[in-house]
């Protein structure tokens, strides 16, 4: 009763203070509920954020290489699991799944106090740490996406992952404040435990979600036929293999620059943990502007030339920081490249999810999903690991040059591409009659090579 009673106060407030309009989504009682779940978890989730590599950098002082391989070990889960993973949550409901994700998540975030008190804390224990987190996003957080479309209808996801963005956002605009001043009092271990204490909030919203899905029963089903089926249909999609060039190519150069920031940070700019958690305030404004205006500049020019956009801004803002003095013209960069960041990030993800959905019919979204996840995260893994090896064997902006040289590159190339380019509108799916194949639904001109 006391989160029905949350969610309502919430709505209620953002009626009064932005006048709503009558067919906003937030009007609609199941995605008010998710969104109010995705807003509440974002704030813990900015915690976590800064407080496991902090813990790693700051506590365990961890070296340029160990916290590459901080971040390849919550990658690599998405290399081994992704695929199996979008076989089995095609056959099950996707909310359970979703719900028992981020409770366990809970669990595993709890553990780092826990051995930070026993003194067990080690690089090793990050590393499974990591691993284990891993492993429950490559599920629940598949799960998560589709439970989107089973609420919001498909001509209307850029605005739900825009609107989802703009929780996001907002916690990302009070949270790393917030949390880096809680880190700098209580210790970056103990500052785990918020993210945890939300995190159990959330999944009390999520249990009151009400979702309407069919599963397919059907007794012939076989593992093996259906993870090829999933595979061809990405295959067999011009758009899906766009995307997934382009944003796993993205993913390498994003990974680079990300295990090197926070050490830049600490390290060349000189700044403790607090100061870090301002900074940090910048990618909030970055995500909170490009959530605001990002669904009408989709519509304006296209959700391909959107995603373009995101990517070029990223790497404009790795390049500047590369240059970046270590005085406080630095600290203003380092904010800046947080803005830029934020706002390119959202311009990427809210089309990419929005046009990889709208294009996969309803009894394909588990394999898509996962699929897609796998083919993106592939490159993530060696672009933290050569983020890793340039920082400690040429220099922090070394690191920087590559992600953002990279990145500039991918956008001039994605920009030339004519599908990504050519892509001005949300897609139709072919419906689930369109294919065939008993295991797998796959397409007729596909039957052969599956």
């Amino acid at each position: 009763m006391i989160f029905e009673r949350l969610v309502k106060a919430l709505t209620q407030t953002l009626s009064r203070r932005f006048a709503l309009p009558a067919d906003d989504l937030l009007r609609d009682v199941t995605y008010r509920r998710l969104w109010t779940s995705i807003l509440i978890s974002s704030f813990g989730g900015q915690v976590t954020m800064l407080a496991l590599p902090l813990t790693a950098a700051v506590l365990l002082h961890a070296t340029p290489t160990q916290m590459g391989l901080l971040t390849a070990m919550e990658i690599a889960p998405f290399v081994l699991l992704s695929l199996p993973a979008g076989v089995w949550l095609d056959r099950v409901r996707k909310l359970p799944v979703y719900v028992a994700g981020e409770a366990s998540i809970a669990l595993v975030v709890v553990s780092v106090p826990f051995a930070w008190w026993m003194g067990w804390l080690g690089m090793t224990w990050m590393y499974a740490a990591a691993f284990v987190m891993g492993c429950i996003y490559v599920t629940a957080g598949s799960a998560a996406q589709i439970v989107l479309t089973q609420v919001v209808a498909r001509e209307r996801l850029v605005e739900a992952h825009a609107k989802n963005s703009l929780a996001t956002s907002g916690a990302e605009v009070a949270g790393p404040g917030v949390a880096g001043a809680l880190i700098k009092l209580v210790g970056a271990p103990l500052a785990l435990l918020v993210d945890a204490v939300l995190l159990v909030v959330s999944v009390a919203i999520l249990r009151g979600v009400q979702v309407h899905e069919r599963l397919d029963h059907r007794a012939e089903r076989r593992f093996w036929p259906d993870l090829r089926a999933g595979i061809a249909f990405v295959r067999g999609t011009p758009l899906l293999v766009a995307l997934a060039l382009a944003v796993g190519l993205w993913q390498m150069c994003h990974h680079a620059a990300i295990v090197v920031q926070i050490l830049f940070a600490t390290r060349t700019l000189g700044l403790n943990e607090s100061q870090v958690g301002l900074a940090f305030v910048g990618l909030g404004v970055g995500t909170v502007l490009a959530s605001t205006l990002g669904n009408r500049l989709s519509r304006r020019i296209g959700p391909g030339p959107c995603l373009v956009l995101g990517i070029a801004i990223c790497g404009l803002g790795w390049l500047a920081l590369s240059v970046a003095p270590a005085n406080a013209w630095g600290v203003a960069v380092f904010a800046g490249m947080l803005v830029c960041f934020g706002v390119g990030a959202v311009l990427i993800f809210i089309n990419f999810l929005a046009l990889r959905q709208a294009v996969t019919p309803a009894s394909l979204l588990g394999r898509m999903t996962s699929t897609m996840r796998w083919l993106i995260l592939i490159p993530a893994g060696p672009g933290a690991l050569i983020g890793g090896w340039l920082g400690e064997h040429v220099g922090l902006r070394a690191a920087l040059v590559f992600a953002g040289g990279s990145a500039l590159l991918l956008a001039a190339l994605a920009w030339q591409h004519p599908v990504i380019r050519g892509t001005r509108s949300l897609p139709q799916p072919e419906s689930d009659e369109d294919l065939v194949g008993a295991e797998g639904m796959v397409r007729p001109a596909q039957a052969e090579a599956v």
